[in-house]
């Protein structure tokens, strides 16, 4: 399945219209004509929104531009609208009005509709507007009229006493009741005539015109800090996630970040087995959590670097791998490079062979697990490949061995002038061998100079509690120092003298290589040299 949220087109009017049809059935199927569209997209393109799952649009926000002074609180959606001809779209409008949105209903379980919600908010930041106004109904009011008046009613709702599956589902959006109004949809009698007037609140708005409002340079980090604890099956395991899936998305974070093995309380039913035997039964629930963990990024509305697992490729070899749930669907995989003492000697790992930098609607990522972190050239290479967010999750057993990998994380970001994410397990789990205690203080490091804090850490967790740490960060600065910091350590590093390089791919490696069109045993593999020049 493939996820796009995009400005609505022309030529996507049979697909809008089908899935109007459906979604109005059950008041006959009314659906915009043409023309209506069409005019909506001459007078405001930017303002339409659609989302297109497996190349069919399901699901459509749409939208003008309005001086809301001249229509007041109580007007009904005939007059915001112009008798539906959009006249009272303005260019120079100080609020975005949302005059319809809708999910086809085969798609609603995908929660399509906060996609829709959040590039409306994204596009009111960036236009500088005070806010989104939108009219909505409450179709189940009909059955409590006789009883609540429809203030009582929306308090209810609010305090989610009752459902309303419009208010409700604006409610949990951020959309506050600002008033009341009567008649605003003439005929609805399913709300008995009665609408809410929704209010989003732009709090970047700034009056002054030359002041620069918020920009898509901020990305918001979501860092699980994950406590090992014994779950009775795979189902409420990945409840757990979810948990922390629905959490960060109410904080509106682009990525959620786990720790290395974080599955591996799952092991507990395997301790009586040989370690090497235990650790590849975990690894048979390797792909039903990477569906699960894509499932949720779609869900969710965000990024989710899921942790590690153990993972048996075709050719028999053990790995440690860790995936990127990218939100549109799609996704990827790092197999981590440098096999730790303890993972060679207890499970029989080996090492990938492939550092690559990945692309995200939130810019490049890298993804490294622990002990790869320790060493510098793997980071320089992602930073070369234009890495500019490092996501490190990591499992420790003692403080030194976390002392390892949060100060050499930090060094990476320094050097490579970027932010790097650790993502640690806390917690005892006596029932799994060889994984019974864990240390960790989750965190997000930065570089070291003006424009960040001046001990280079973003945000830290509470040392050995689980919670999660939710972190802001401006990929803007990382441009501003890489121009004018007070050093350039990417700039001035004496290449003439020196580089760190990937190595052809040797035989062995290409043994190990899976050749298929996506992974070409003709690219180079990760073998790291510094040359000497």
């Amino acid at each position: 399945m493939h996820i796009q949220t995009r400005t609505l087109q022309k030529e996507d009017y049979h697909d809008l219209k089908e899935a109007m049809i459906e979604v109005y059935s059950g008041i006959g199927g009314d659906y915009w004509e043409k023309s209506k569209i069409n005019k909506l997209l001459n007078i405001f393109p930017e303002g339409q929104f659609c989302v297109e799952v497996d190349g069919k649009v399901v699901a459509c926000a749409l939208s003008i531009r309005v001086n809301y002074e001249k229509f007041g609180d109580n007007h009904t959606y005939h007059e915001i609208t112009g008798g539906y001809t959009f006249k009272t779209h303005s260019d120079e409008g100080d609020f975005m009005y949302g005059i319809e949105v809708f999910v086809h209903p085969d798609f609603r379980d995908l929660r399509l509709g906060r996609r829709l919600y959040d590039a409306r908010k994204e596009l009111c930041e960036t236009l500088n507007l005070k806010g989104i106004l939108a009219g909505g109904r409450i179709p189940n009011y009909n059955k409590f009229s006789h009883e609540l008046s429809p203030r009582e009613y929306i308090a209810k709702v609010k305090q989610k006493e009752i459902y309303d599956p419009t208010l409700t589902f604006q409610i949990s959006n951020d959309f506050h009741v600002r008033k009341v109004l009567r008649g605003y949809l003439p005929g609805d009698t399913e709300s008995k005539e009665y609408a809410t007037l929704l209010e989003w609140i732009n709090i970047y708005y700034v009056a002054e015109k030359d002041k620069r409002p918020h920009t898509d340079s901020i990305i918001r980090l979501g860092v699980i800090q994950w406590q090992m604890r014994l779950f009775k099956n795979l189902n409420a395991f990945l409840e757990q996630v979810e948990f922390f899936a629905n959490a960060v998305s109410d904080y509106r974070a682009d990525f959620m970040v786990l720790p290395e093995f974080f599955n591996t309380p799952l092991m507990a039913d395997f301790n009586d087995l040989p370690e090497p035997v235990a650790i590849r039964r975990l690894a048979d629930f390797t792909e039903a959590v990477r569906l699960k963990l894509c499932e949720f990024a779609i869900s969710y509305n965000v990024n989710i670097v899921g942790g590690s697992m153990p993972l048996v490729d075709d050719d028999g070899k053990l790995y440690n791998v860790a995936y990127l749930c990218r939100r549109d669907g799609t996704f990827e995989e790092y197999r981590k490079i440098h096999i730790t003492p303890n993972e060679v000697k207890h499970y029989g790992m080996v090492g990938g062979y492939e550092i690559r930098a990945f692309d995200t609607d939130c810019g490049k990522i890298g993804m490294l697990i622990c002990y790869d972190v320790e060493f510098p050239e793997l980071g320089r290479i992602l930073a070369q490949q234009g890495m500019q967010i490092l996501f490190v999750p990591f499992l420790t057993d003692t403080q030194n061995g976390y002392s390892r990998v949060r100060h050499c994380a930090q060094a990476r970001a320094i050097e490579n002038e970027c932010y790097v994410a650790i993502s640690g397990c806390v917690g005892n789990l006596p029932r799994v061998q060889n994984m019974d205690i864990n240390y960790a203080q989750s965190a997000v490091f930065t570089p070291s100079d003006f424009q960040f804090p001046t001990n280079a850490v973003k945000a830290e967790a509470t040392t050995n509690t689980e919670m999660v740490l939710i972190a802001d960060v401006d990929l803007s600065l990382l441009k501003e120092l890489h121009e004018h910091g007070s050093v350039q350590v990417l700039k001035d590093r004496r290449t003439d003298l020196y580089d760190v390089t990937l190595k052809k791919a040797a035989k062995k490696a290409l043994k190990q290589k899976k050749a298929s069109p996506d992974n070409d045993p003709e690219q180079v593999a990760p073998l790291i040299v510094v040359s000497d020049l």
